[in-house]
């Protein structure tokens, strides 16, 4: 039996379109430091995204709260005091993007800069004190933006995008891979704060706004996303209310109801130490009450099938932006673990094999489940350097709260879970047990023997491109058969054995061990 080559290289159907990382490709070289500069009405911003890959690390983020539109519906022009402070920002953001070689930057500005009437005159400062050059963009083109930057983190969404900002809040459609409708509002926080009439008056405002863009963009009963600090803020709150324990935004999931409840939390709560409670800023609480009203309204109108967090918008829409098709068709979880593999791993390459060695276990697995199982074999030796008594739980803790793109909450315990199982066989008396709530019975046995078998697999480092042998599993025989390699079978020593011993006991089977010339 050959087995020196590995057949994952030719048009393997279980790896799909993984056979090579796009990040190293010479066709996106360009991306792989890009700065970008958001210049919103509440907020200016700083991001450094690293590596070039379908998910790209965050090498740098760095937020000043200066309130630029703040009084604009009063005096139609910015925030002077905001204008100074932005206008510092900038100047540092320019000078540590030299030094970050992520120059030059690519700035934007939203609907403080468009709607002031010193707007222009404020990038024209910019631009002559710091050099960088902001475009004003459109309310529908921060739309788009926003929704670019949902699809960068859920290849394949759909939905409804809805992106608020201090001054503004845009709604976008997505599907298939495209931005439909756009539409934006004066649904800021910041411009809500300053209507008249108390919260009646607000309320007022609006429903009447709520219901002028639900005209416009139709029935949207799919997924609703939600894209900005105020809305991430609310997140924070409603984890706070329900002591979720995994304070991870992105993909955090809320319902109708929830919304409503956090929404009267909200209301009746002591905002100082809700604020202090949940590690918000002082500027950015004072917007949360405003922003609530609106969530109330939004959820009431369009009745969502689902409500979801993502921390990409505007900024990881301007780099999707820049992505050739070809990189935004891929994986985002694959291509960043792809890239942890290759930037941290002992033996870069050895997923894959070990990835197709394990396969045949798990071969009933549904895609989505095989997913995280790719995934979990790309990871599996990054945390190397990591002491050995804390190895385990530092794969987990990566899993669970790394940057990673395409994955639910329940999927990223089920990724921490299975790394855990490739340092240790048991996984009581750790401090993540909280959350093997969110897994069902089936979901924590699968983790379980899929740590197992890479923690068996990774002692088979055969030279680059080997494969140890085969294994066959039969599940209604409930025996467990691996055909080793006349070259692998060396390293079957007592370390090995035993391993194999504990993968075939969580799967209830006997084993049975050939050699293969």
């Amino acid at each position: 039996m050959n087995t020196r080559s590995d057949p994952s290289t030719e048009h393997d159907p279980e790896w799909g379109p993984f056979e090579r990382p796009l990040f190293s490709d010479p066709s996106v070289r360009h991306l792989s430091r890009v700065g970008v500069v958001d210049v919103g009405s509440n907020s200016v911003r700083l991001v450094v995204f690293d590596g070039a890959a379908r998910s790209p690390a965050y090498f740098y983020n760095e937020k000043i709260m200066c309130a630029l539109g703040a009084g604009l519906s009063e005096t139609g022009h910015l925030n002077p005091e905001g204008r100074k402070r932005a206008l510092a920002a900038i100047h540092r953001f320019q000078i540590l993007a030299q030094g970050m070689d992520a120059a030059p930057l690519t700035a934007v500005a939203t609907a403080a800069v468009r709607d002031a009437s010193d707007g222009g005159d404020f990038v024209s400062q910019v631009a002559q004190e710091t050099g960088l050059t902001i475009r004003v963009i459109s309310g529908e083109e921060e739309a788009r933006l926003s929704a670019q930057g949902v699809m960068l983190g859920w290849p394949g969404s759909y939905g409804l995008v809805c992106d608020i900002g201090g001054s503004s809040m845009e709604l976008a459609e997505i599907k298939g891979g495209q931005v439909g409708r756009r539409q934006t509002s004066a649904l800021g926080p910041l411009k809500l704060r300053e209507i008249g009439g108390g919260r009646k008056g607000r309320r007022a405002f609006i429903k009447a706004e709520v219901e002028k863009l639900a005209n416009e963009m139709g029935s949207q009963r799919d997924r609703l996303f939600l894209v900005g600090g105020s809305w991430r803020a609310i997140a924070r709150i409603d984890m706070d209310r329900q002591n979720y324990p995994l304070h991870v935004l992105h993909e955090y999931r809320m319902s109708t109801k929830a919304i409503r409840a956090t929404a009267e939390y909200i209301r009746t709560s002591d905002l100082n130490e809700l604020r202090n409670r949940c590690s918000i800023s002082n500027a950015r609480m004072e917007l949360v009450p405003f922003a609530s009203e609106v969530l109330s309204e939004i959820v009431r109108v369009f009745r969502p099938h689902d409500i979801a967090v993502s921390s990409y918008g505007i900024r990881e829409g301007m780099l999707y932006q820049q992505m050739p098709q070809a990189l935004r068709d891929r994986d985002p979880l694959i291509e960043a673990c792809r890239f942890a593999e290759a930037k941290d791993a002992r033996l870069p390459g050895f997923g894959r094999i070990l990835y197709n060695f394990i396969l045949p276990i798990f071969k009933s697995a549904r895609p989505e489940k095989k997913r995280i199982i790719k995934a979990a074999c790309l990871l599996h030796d990054v945390t190397w350097r990591a002491h050995p008594d804390y190895r385990a739980e530092v794969c987990f803790d990566n899993a669970t709260r790394a940057n990673l793109g395409g994955l639910k909450h329940a999927e990223r315990v089920l990724l921490g879970l299975a790394l855990l199982h490739r340092y240790r066989n048991k996984r009581q008396g750790t401090s993540f047990e909280d959350l093997y709530q969110y897994l069902t019975p089936e979901e924590v046995t699968l983790a379980e023997v899929v740590g197992k078998a890479m923690r068996f697999g990774a002692m088979f480092w055969l030279e680059k491109e080997s494969i140890p042998g085969e294994f066959r599993w039969y599940p209604k025989k409930k025996v467990l058969e691996l055909r080793l390699t006349s070259a692998a079978w060396p390293l079957l020593g007592e370390v090995a054995m035993a391993r194999l011993k504990s993968l075939a006991a969580s799967l209830n089977a006997q084993l049975d061990v050939k050699k293969v010339v």
